[in-house]
């Protein structure tokens, strides 16, 4: 695995933990009732997933060291 793409698997797990965690408070917050913030989460954690999927798709073009 190249420096880039260690660097970048890395990145990309430490995005999904704090994706979990993202939506862990926003099943929390949904169930205190305070909707807005739990909307605000759940956009977070839609822009962490997609960030996630980004990473994931270069990792799979990079070239294989």
């Amino acid at each position: 695995m190249t420096s880039l793409a260690a660097q970048l698997s890395t990145i990309t797990s430490s995005l999904e933990e704090l994706t979990a965690r993202v939506a862990a408070l926003a099943d929390e917050q949904f169930r205190v009732k305070a909707e807005q913030h739990a909307v605000e989460l759940e956009e977070a954690e839609r822009s962490l997933r997609s960030g996630v999927r980004r990473l994931e798709r270069l990792l799979r073009t990079l070239p294989r060291a």
